[in-house]
């Protein structure tokens, strides 16, 4: 069997009604451009068939290079994607959606960026959509935190399968693939593409708890980002403020009780509790120093095994 050089990533759930539109377009894509292609479909745990609508989909598209893959539960789209990657054989990897808000015919273009030199494109999303404001938001604060040179971390991507192999991705974190393959150094670019009305099911990254899930998230891989790789500058800078603050709280202390008779216990608690808490914000540190330490040395033992 010919290797592929793209590997369309699908994550599904509960998307058993868009299977037939979905691979009935990406055979015609397939078809009219010519590309080395195949399409590795994950039915993460859906309930209304999808797996099997797939399958059918894509036989009677006459689509031979197909691989349907299946979760017993809903483990989130960021285990499909991984799961799908772990199989795919294609240089290139183009993550699309099965709601079929983009149209197949942008994975050419996103292949022909991969072509230029890219090791990773983003789309961005042009027209009206119902969380672009929302959406907006969040991308301003990931540019300004993390400095991407992309203006949509949330939209169709592709990149070289290498790229995602070198990357290690928590539960909710594909929003973040950008941020990460920046972090590491990739080349990134960006091509706008178009978004359109779903076809057939409801969405299943909708409600306000998902903007509480996505801020949170920002916190934690800036954390990872930053703090994670030197632990100790954050924690020991603030343990030294707090210890500090004790300390000008220990001298306020003596000068009014020696020197105009006055004592407060309230005081002397306070002065404690932020030297206590900022030794322990060091120690803390060290640890976390040591931890960050043992993750660097595993990390470079799976880069030395890939190559």
């Amino acid at each position: 069997m010919t290797t592929p050089k793209i590997s369309v990533i699908v994550p599904a759930y509960d998307e058993a009604e868009n299977m037939p539109e979905l691979f009935a377009e990406l055979t015609a894509t397939f078809e009219a451009h010519d590309l080395s292609a195949e399409v590795v479909l994950v039915d993460d745990g859906s309930v209304d068939g999808t797996a099997e609508a797939a399958e059918a989909a894509a036989a009677r598209a006459g689509f031979d290079a197909a691989v349907v893959l299946r979760h017993r539960g809903n483990r989130g789209k960021t285990e499909a994607i991984l799961t799908a990657s772990a199989a795919a054989r294609g240089e290139y990897l183009v993550l699309f959606d099965a709601d079929l808000q983009h149209s197949t015919d942008e994975i050419p273009r996103f292949a022909a960026l991969l072509d230029e030199g890219y090791d990773l494109v983003a789309g961005r999303k042009v027209g009206r959509y119902e969380k672009r404001f929302v959406s907006s938001i969040y991308n301003r604060l990931a540019r300004a935190i993390f400095h991407v040179p992309v203006r949509d971390l949330n939209a169709m991507k592709a990149l070289r399968a290498d790229v995602l192999g070198g990357l290690t991705l928590r539960h909710d974190w594909h929003r973040y693939l950008v941020v990460f393959a920046h972090a590491e150094g990739y080349r990134i670019g960006e091509l706008d593409i178009a978004l359109h009305p779903r076809r057939h099911g409801t969405a299943k990254f909708s409600g306000r708890g998902r903007i509480l899930i996505g801020m949170l998230d920002l916190v934690s891989v800036w954390f990872q980002l930053v703090c994670g790789r030197k632990p100790l500058l954050f924690f020991g800078t603030t343990g030294l403020a707090l210890i500090a603050a004790g300390s000008l709280t220990g001298l306020v202390a003596l000068v009014l009780r020696f020197g105009f008779g006055l004592g407060y216990r309230p005081l002397l608690t306070l002065v404690l509790l932020l030297a206590v808490g900022g030794l322990l914000l060091f120690i803390l540190g060290f640890l976390a120093e040591t931890i960050a330490q043992l993750r660097d040395e595993i990390e470079e033992l799976k880069r030395d095994r890939r190559t």
